[in-house]
């Protein structure tokens, strides 16, 4: 059966768009402030001024500091997830995962990097922040539930629902592990112990009950479920 086209992204309007920005710069300014004096030392009016937003800005887009950070630590998510929803047709969903994700976490350029660097950072200080760490399992709750549809699509018509589901969150905690271990250590966003290596390796390690039953399931055709 032919593979159907994706759906095109629904076009953000230009206050949508300018939102996200704010949303973003937030994001960075309460990032790089955490690095700099951790979440205990900063506070909501620091990381306004250092976006240049009013306060009251601030608290128009989030309740408190910890959840300034969410936008950053959604971004890596959304691409990754645009990477693999614009999968060619016919590659089986394994694959396009492991694809997917080794090409979001490889880092091709410095803003990625950065972006990755920080991420690493912020995931040190919620080390001893719950509130920093309940951003990050929300982040990482919402990227499921969003790869879910995604996953099914790629899966192919047939495919069992709960498989479907299954994958997305195998994907999405081989990314969380990943990061949260390369957080622990110094090794570069490049490389050995990268996170892209990592997030590999656990997805690899996931999947392997599962890649017998998905392998055979060419993106947007055949049957998933027990066949394969």
């Amino acid at each position: 059966m032919s593979s159907q086209p994706s759906p095109a992204p629904p076009v953000r309007s230009l206050t949508e768009r300018r939102k996200a920005a704010t949303q973003l710069d937030i994001a960075r300014a309460a990032a790089e402030l955490f690095m700099e004096y951790g979440p205990d030392g900063t506070t909501a009016e620091d990381i306004a001024r250092r976006a240049g937003v009013a306060l009251r800005t601030f608290y128009r887009y989030f309740r408190n500091k910890q959840d300034a950070v969410g936008p950053l630590l959604s971004a890596g998510g959304d691409h990754w997830r645009d990477l693999l929803a614009a999968t060619e047709p016919g590659t089986a969903l394994p694959e396009a995962l492991e694809k997917a994700i080794e090409e979001a976490l490889s880092s091709p350029d410095e803003h990625a990097a950065e972006g990755l660097n920080l991420t690493r950072a912020l995931l040190r200080a919620a080390v001893d922040d719950p509130a920093l760490r309940a951003v990050w399992y929300r982040v990482n709750q919402d990227s499921e539930e969003k790869l879910i549809p995604v996953v099914t699509r790629l899966a192919g018509i047939g495919a069992d629902p709960l498989e479907a589901r299954l994958a997305a969150a195998v994907a999405t905690d081989a990314i969380r592990v990943a990061l949260e271990a390369w957080a622990e250590t110094d090794a570069d966003v490049r490389g050995p112990g990268s996170p892209a290596e990592l997030a590999v390796r656990c997805l690899r390690q996931l999947m392997g009950g599962m890649r017998p039953l998905l392998a055979g399931s060419p993106a947007g055709g055949g049957r998933g479920g027990g066949e394969g």
